[in-house]
């Protein structure tokens, strides 16, 4: 079971679009050091869309070599084709990875049995634990309750990362699945909510940010202190909200440029952040107590 406040990594990058591993190298220590669980390279927050596969299995490599083994590392492999999902998985645990996290295949649309079979494919190629990535907002498909059901029942799916801001999915997923099943948040704004409905933790945005912060809600929780909980996530509420005022990851890596830890380029299509954006997500680094 993966735990606590798990980072969806920003992919650093120069000016001209080119990694930046260097950055990343200290960015990602950094992470560990501020109490992040684990990690999770080239996922969405990670621009995986737009990296090349080179670049992808690069930044993996590059990811679980700087983290050295004092966090788990969970790689992003998604793709809407199954066979590109199937060989970014492999790639994944060759390098060492500790499991994968694989979104629903997107612009697709496939049918419930489609979705099933795609991660069905994927996890019989591979003997490292699959996260789903249950995220309809991108994706459009919504993987249905009956469908992580039937999904859970390979011994190699025990998870999701769970994107969809209903907060009866984990209590309906808890009944509907027949064996212990790692549920983790993908939503920063309910993070808390998500805890006391049966979750496990939070893959986090905001964390790329504010990870001790992050790190601090979810141990609040873990050790019974509820009210601590609750009341770091009120003063992070800010900060939620305004790294979602455009598209992720812009907004974030803007902020993490602020706080000096990256370059705040993103490769087309995504734009750089409106002045009204950088406004905003300043003001919300300084209500939460990152600036200064």
């Amino acid at each position: 079971m993966f735990k606590g406040s798990i980072t969806a990594l920003l992919t650093p990058m120069n000016k001209d679009g080119s990694l930046d591993l260097p950055s990343m190298g200290r960015f990602i220590d950094w992470q560990v050091q501020q109490g992040t669980s684990a990690v999770v390279p080239v996922g969405t927050t990670g621009e995986s869309p737009t990296l090349t596969h080179d670049e992808h299995a690069q930044v993996v490599e590059f990811t679980i070599k700087s983290v050295a083994g004092r966090v788990p590392v969970i790689a992003g492999a998604g793709s809407n084709s199954t066979a590109e999902a199937v060989g970014m998985a492999q790639q994944a645990q060759r390098a060492g990875a500790a499991a994968v996290l694989v979104v629903t295949p997107y612009y697709n649309k496939p049918t419930q049995e489609g979705v099933y079979r795609h991660f069905m494919t994927i996890a019989d190629a591979i003997g490292i634990p699959i996260i789903l990535y249950n995220i309809p907002g991108r994706s459009v498909i919504d993987i249905s309750v009956e469908t992580m059901a039937r999904l859970a029942q390979h011994p190699n799916i025990i998870g999701v990362k769970d994107s969809t801001a209903n907060l009866l999915r984990p209590l309906l997923v808890r009944r509907a699945v027949k064996k212990p099943f790692n549920q983790i948040s993908g939503e920063d704004g309910t993070a808390v909510s998500f805890l006391a409905a049966g979750g496990d933790g939070c893959i986090s945005v905001t964390a790329n940010v504010a990870p001790a912060l992050c790190a601090q809600v979810q141990q609040s929780w873990a050790d019974g202190n509820v009210m601590n909980a609750m009341e770091l996530q009120d003063r992070l509420l800010p900060l939620h909200d305004a790294l979602f005022c455009e598209s992720n990851p812009v907004p974030a890596k803007f902020a993490a440029s602020v706080l000096g830890l990256m370059g705040e380029t993103c490769r087309l299509p995504l734009a750089p952040l409106s002045d009204a954006g950088r406004t905003q997500v300043k003001a919300a680094l300084d209500a939460v107590g990152l600036l200064g």
